[in-house]
């Protein structure tokens, strides 16, 4: 009886055990980290004033616009993965299965929980501030319910929601130069050329759930021929912030990422199968990565 008791406790533990790592995975943690250490970065080296380290991590306003992002964020997975369930069964099942040891209900309060934080927060910020997070909660909410299927405007609306966070610090700190804009546009067809990659690889799923994307629709050369002319804007923009903007040792991040783009898109025409999508799309993941880490060097 012992030994029996001994097992029923082991078996509840690892079940806890996966229901917490289905829990992570569902809200995507470890995006939510580094989406936290880029808008502390950025808020040091781009939106305040005399790039005042102390004053940004001593400033509680910022902290509460990070724990409203964080927040909002993992709510906005967790109802994603809601939706998507279907879809990630196909394209990436074990992680998917991991996933449902989480039940909806437990998802759900999560999610409710997760968004009333967010907006509490927000509220201690400022009433714009709040006002922001709102729109952008349903913003996420319509995104996942009406607009995920659908191809380009569906892209475009997941690229704006992924860098939308970054607006509500440069709301705070109401300092938005013609290079911040810049740094954003790079940012947003670096992440963009991601979620095409991204479309590429679940391809299958998509077909199957009859999602809309741009490679459902028009077919993987048309998706190329796009990415490639994103490839071309990146390249373009990196040649603009290099040239005409003092970003000191940070002028070599972009001419790292202009060879990698370069090389990323030959690879692109020439492979086709399902594991080199997979590369393109973690060297497109680490180029995001290599820019947060370079963001120091900026001054």
């Amino acid at each position: 009886m012992f030994i029996t008791f001994n097992l029923m406790r082991s078996a509840l533990k690892k079940s806890i055990l996966l229901k917490f790592i289905g829990l992570f995975s569902v809200i995507r943690f470890y995006n939510i980290v580094i989406l936290a250490i880029a808008q502390l970065i950025c808020s040091v080296y781009f939106f305040s004033s005399g790039n005042d380290l102390y004053s940004v991590i001593f400033d509680n306003n910022v902290w509460f616009i990070i724990i409203s992002t964080s927040t909002s964020i993992s709510a906005g997975y967790i109802i994603n993965n809601f939706y998507d369930l279907d879809k990630d069964l196909i394209n990436r099942p074990l992680k998917t299965i991991i996933e449902e040891k989480v039940s909806i209900r437990t998802k759900m309060i999560v999610f409710i929980f997760l968004n009333f934080v967010c907006l509490i927060f927000a509220m201690l910020v400022s009433s714009r501030a709040f006002f922001f997070f709102l729109f952008y909660i349903l913003s996420i909410l319509i995104y996942s319910v009406k607009i995920s299927k659908f191809p380009v405007i569906g892209n475009l609306l997941s690229v704006l929601l992924s860098i939308m966070p970054f607006f509500a610090v440069t709301l705070y700190y109401k300092n938005f130069t013609q290079e911040i804009f810049f740094h954003a546009f790079y940012l947003f067809l670096v992440v963009m050329l991601k979620d095409l990659v991204k479309d590429l690889i679940s391809l299958r799923g998509d077909f199957t759930m009859n999602y809309k994307t741009i490679t459902v629709v028009y077919g993987e050369k048309v998706t190329k021929f796009y990415m490639s002319l994103i490839s071309s804007l990146i390249i373009i923009t990196s040649l603009l912030i290099f040239n005409f903007f003092e970003i000191s040792l940070m002028k070599y991040y972009y001419l790292f990422s202009i060879v990698h783009i370069t090389i990323f898109t030959i690879i692109l025409w020439n492979k086709s199968d399902l594991i080199n999508y997979q590369k393109l799309h973690n060297s497109v993941r680490l180029l995001i990565v290599l820019g947060l880490l370079s963001i120091p060097l900026h001054k």
